[in-house]
Order: C-alpha cells, then sequence, then structure tokens
C-alpha cells in the first residue's frame, strides 16, 4: 500500500518512499522534562505514535526515537526556582510524562535517548562543524561559546520559508556582541560552577538545545533517515538549525527527507498560556475523563491543522467512545481481523484520521445492526488508532469502585427479596448519583458508567 505525508521542507504531498524498504526510521522531538506535560505536549505524542501504527502495518521493521531533552536552561532554572536538584527533576518529570503518555494509549519509542547520555557525539558533531569551517569559538564573559555560522549554510531558511530579517527577529534573544552575525546560534556555552557541565575542548559546559537532537539522531538512526517529526512550534528554529547542523557536519547526507509537523493546540479558541489561567495539563483532563477519550479528541482534528480543546468537546469524545463501545458489545470478539480498507486508504491519505474517525462510525452503524463483520473491522480500526482495547463491559463500567458497587447492588438484591422497595430504590438512586447506572435483566443486575 502507498502512504503519501506532506513534507514540510517541499510543502507538498509526496509518496513515501523509505530509504530502506526493509527498515523504516523516524525521529520524533521528545520532551524537555521539568514540568508536568501539558496537552499541547500530549498531541504530537498521540499523532506519531498512530504513524508509528501505521507505518508498521505497512512496513516489516520501524525504528521509532523520541528523546528526554534533560539538559536545558528551562530546566536549571526550575530547580533553581524549586531547590530540587536537577537530576532528581529531570527523573521524576520524565516518570509522570511515561504515566501521562501511557495513560493516552501512547506505546512507548523504540529507543528513547537522553541528551546528558550523548554529551561526546554532541562534542564530535560541534568538532566536526569547527574542522569544516561552519562554526567558530567567541570568547564572552562567561567563557568560551561555539556558534555556527549561518552564512556558512547557503540552504539555511529552506524548511521554514523565512527571510532574512526574520531570522534575525527570531533569533533576537540569543544576540550578544561575540556573535559574529545575529541569527548565528549557540552550540556550546560555558557553565559556572552551579550549573550542569562537561569537560569539552573549549572548557567546562554544556550543549545548546539544538545540536542535541543532530547528535541523538545520529548516534540512533544515522546521517540520513526517513521522517523526522515534532510541534509546528519546532520548525523554526529548532528543525532549521538541526537541518544546518547536520547537514554541514556530513556534507553528502540529506539528514531527513520527510518532515511532518503537527499544528498547535488552543482552549476554548484562545491561545494556551498561563497568563490567559486557560493552561490544560494532560492530569486535568484525565481527572475530567479517561484517558482513550483525550486520544479520541486529539485524533479528531487532522495534525496538520489548528486543534481547539474544550471540556464539551472532550464530553462528546467520550459519548463517541460509548457508542463504538455499544457496537461492540452487540457481538463476540473476532481477533485477527484485517483493518478495513476504507480506514487504511484513509490513513495512507497524510494520516487522515478525521476521515479515518468516519469510517469507523459507519462500521458503527452498521455493527449496532446486525452487521458482526462490521463490530470486527470497528475494533480492528480502533487497535490501528489505539482505541477500543477495553472490554465493552469494562469500558462502561469505567475505574469506579467495583467492591463498593458490587457490595451495594447485593445489599439492593437482599432489600428487594426482603420485599423493602423503598431501600432498594434509594440504593439504586445513590448509586445514580455517583454516575452509576443499573441495569436489570433476566441474568441478574448489571452495572455502567452514565455518560
Amino acid at each position: 500500500m502507498e502512504l503519501y505525508f506532506h513534507n514540510s521542507l517541499t510543502r507538498r504531498r509526496e509518496c513515501f518512499a523509505p530509504l530502506d524498504p526493509g527498515h523504516v526510521r523516524v525521529y520524533v522531538c521528545g520532551p524537555t522534562v521539568y514540568d508536568l506535560a501539558h496537552l499541547g505536549n500530549a498531541r504530537p505524542v498521540v499523532v506519531f505514535d498512530t504513524l508509528i501504527r501505521l507505518l508498521r502495518r505497512v512496513f516489516p521493521r520501524v525504528t521509532y526515537v523520541r528523546n528526554i531533552t534533560d539538559v536545558e536552561d528551562k530546566i536549571i532554572a526550575r530547580a533553581g526556582e524549586t531547590g530540587e536538584p536537577i537530576a532528581d527533576l529531570t527523573r521524576r518529570t520524565t516518570a509522570e510524562f511515561h504515566a501521562d503518555m501511557a495513560a493516552l494509549g501512547a506505546l512507548p519509542p523504540d529507543i528513547e535517548p537522553r541528551a546528558t547520555c550523548h554529551i561526546a557525539e554532541m562534542i564530535t558533531l560541534i568538532e566536526r562543524l569547527i574542522a569544516c569551517g561552519h562554526a567558530y569559538t567567541a570568547n564572552g564573559p562567561e567563557g568560551t561559546h561555539v556558534l555556527f555560522a549561518v552564512g556558512s549554510f547557503a540552504d539555511y531558511g529552506r524548511l521554514s520559508g523565512r527571510s532574512r530579517e526574520d531570522m534575525i527577529a527570531g533569533a533576537r534573544v540569543e544576540v550578544a556582541p561575540y556573535k559574529r552575525d545575529p541569527a548565528d546560534f549557540v552550540l556550546w556555552k560555558p557553565s559556572t560552577a552551579d550549573q550542569p557541565g562537561w569537560d569539552s575542548p573549549w572548557g567546562r559546559g554544556r550543549p545548546g538545545w539544538h545540536i542535541e537532537c543532530s547528535a541523538m539522531s545520529w548516534r540512533h538512526l544515522g546521517t540520513d533517515f526517513d521522517i523526522h517529526g515534532g510541534g509546528s512550534d519546532l520548525l523554526f528554529p529548532h528543525h532549521e538549525n538541526e537541518i544546518a547542523q547536520s547537514c554541514s557536519a556530513f556534507p553528502e547526507s540529506h539528514f531527513a527527507r520527510i518532515w511532518m509537523h503537527n499544528g498547535m493546540l488552543r482552549v476554548n479558541g484562545e491561545k494556551m498560556a498561563k497568563s490567559l489561567g486557560n493552561f490544560v495539563t494532560v492530569r486535568d483532563v484525565l481527572a475530567a475523563a479517561p484517558g482513550e477519550a483525550v486520544r479520541l479528541l486529539l485524533l479528531k482534528t487532522h495534525y496538520r491543522a489548528e486543534l481547539d480543546f474544550s471540556f464539551p468537546a472532550l464530553a462528546e469524545a467520550r459519548r463517541e467512545l460509548d457508542r463504538f463501545y455499544r457496537a461492540l458489545d452487540r457481538h463476540p470478539s473476532r481477533p485477527d481481523v484485517p483493518v478495513p480498507e476504507q480506514v487504511m486508504a484513509r490513513l495512507a491519505d497524510d494520516l487522515n484520521t478525521p476521515a479515518a474517525l468516519a469510517a469507523l462510525h459507519a462500521l458503527a452503524d452498521r455493527a449496532l445492526g446486525a452487521d458482526a463483520g462490521a463490530a470486527a473491522g470497528l475494533a480492528a480500526a480502533g487497535s490501528l488508532l489505539g482505541l477500543l482495547g477495553a472490554e465493552p463491559a469494562a469500558w462502561f463500567q469505567g475505574s469506579a469502585d467495583r467492591t463498593a458497587i458490587e457490595a451495594a447492588i447485593a445489599a439492593r438484591r437482599a432489600a428487594r427479596q426482603a420485599r423493602d422497595f423503598a431501600r432498594a430504590d434509594a440504593i439504586r438512586a445513590g448509586l445514580a448519583a455517583q454516575g452509576i447506572l443499573l441495569e436489570d435483566g433476566p441474568h441478574g443486575t448489571t452495572w455502567r458508567r452514565a455518560s
């Protein structure tokens, strides 16, 4: 099956032809671990998890690398604010990130490199860049810096399409007197005694953010690989700088062949920001709905489009899952059913998850009737999207306290047998107030979570 993806580098839809059809290699920029993940951090994780699931259906081997940035100025600043040692801060927030992403049904990457474990590779890349004239050392008040000479790389700006003026404006925050050009960016910077640092040919210091991903992708995927992904906020300067560094260090390489970027996330129509009071963490939404509902909501908008989050939209996603699970509950499960062609075709068209979900609803329509084959196809399609992995009964019961609920049902059954219907009704009403609905049938009483 042919796959087509929009390539941010060429700005067009392209047929995906991996460098090695037997082994697809993908790199996605991961989190900087200094705080709880917010919903915007979760979107690329879910998007590229879905991409990897699709690639694994089509190709015999896929290597998925997603890094952990555990040395960066935001981490240093947070540790300074809280007094928590940096190693403890990054260890704790990495574990929190893993737990949150698992709750969204995201599979772990094949390789999850940490920046601090790849300092040697970063130093090697920087030495290569200096040797071939693409980087230079400069003395600042804190010590020796190494900077990439943007003017030495003729293709700089090709990915972002930015003009020279835009690039300088984007780099304004880092303009320093020791730069030869305002657009030049840091590869290595000196560290003070209380900052993380490593010995290097330029003194004790730490890497700039951009060189980290170039080093980790090179170490684990080689100089050329198939797909590089991330949020559109990383397109400039981070991804632009990755290209410049990697292609300058290895002039014969093309680095990533296809660049894929997911759109940004808004909350109730506004940019998400702590200053606006609409900053939503993954933990916030998991307190309001199951992770599967959050995942479905993130997939309902095409990955390249801006996504507008709201809690009513999250509640609607949960109701859609209720409908899917009701359709599955009508038929016995049938493992090893292929994903329906109409779903595969939509995902093969630039990962069009909204169209794929529309196909799932069409399957649910048929399954809610008498079509057991449609139910099997719905389950297979849901699996490909990272959805519908629970048993229907477990989904409808949710995470409620089963022991307490079963005890309440037993007490209600005893009250009915004693013809104490007022007590039985009171137990039922009490459970309903907790969002637990009872359904009496010929084989006894069952319960489910209210939609």
